[in-house]
């Protein structure tokens, strides 16, 4: 059952890294540097100073600091615990898929830590605001969406890595989101 879950994932993987055109290699680049989304989180930090205040920012920033050293270290936890190749490293495939990068990243890619990393503040920022701007939880899922499959459009990640990191980062994203409203409701704020 595993074996075949594991090919289907490659066989998905191969179809959806093989959409990819060189017409399109610069924007997803682009969307899958971190650094690339300084400008989003720079309005977040500016959109909770204006509806937390201060110290409901303070909240924000130490949640967020949290939020994601969590997922990302549980992402390095399950990468070397589980050692699944990336794509790009793998003997089956890596000759019939495209590496869009010049460089294919870690040996092992399970669960993307890109992925958790961008559901994580997405899911948490869109409980927080839900109620003071207007679709901005369907605005940062898109985003998240976007950085999530562009990890498979270069090619170093799986679909179920993508899948997985996406879970764990809503997970994580609703959980710390629900303790920085506890720390709100104890501060005051």
């Amino acid at each position: 059952m595993l074996e075949e879950l594991v090919q289907l994932d490659k066989e998905f993987f191969l179809f959806l890294n093989g959409l990819g055109t060189s017409t399109w290699d610069g924007f997803w680049m682009f969307m899958t540097k971190t650094r690339n989304s300084a400008p989003l989180y720079l309005l977040l930090l500016y959109l909770s100073y204006k509806n937390f205040g201060l110290k409901g920012t303070a909240i924000i920033l130490v949640s967020i600091a949290l939020l994601i050293t969590c997922t990302d270290q549980l992402s390095n936890f399950f990468k070397y615990g589980i050692g699944r190749l990336r794509p790009c490293h793998d003997p089956d495939i890596n000759e019939m898929m495209r590496l869009v990068k010049s460089y294919c990243g870690g040996q092992f890619g399970y669960f993307s830590a890109h992925a958790a990393n961008s559901f994580a503040p997405a899911t948490f920022f869109a409980i927080l605001f839900h109620k003071k701007i207007r679709f901005i939880g369907l605005l940062l899922t898109v985003w998240a969406s976007i950085v999530a499959y562009s990890r498979i459009y270069i090619g170093v990640h799986f679909p179920l890595d993508v899948l997985t990191g996406t879970f764990v980062g809503i997970v994580f994203g609703w959980l710390f989101a629900k303790l920085a409203i506890f720390a709100f409701l104890k501060l005051g704020t």
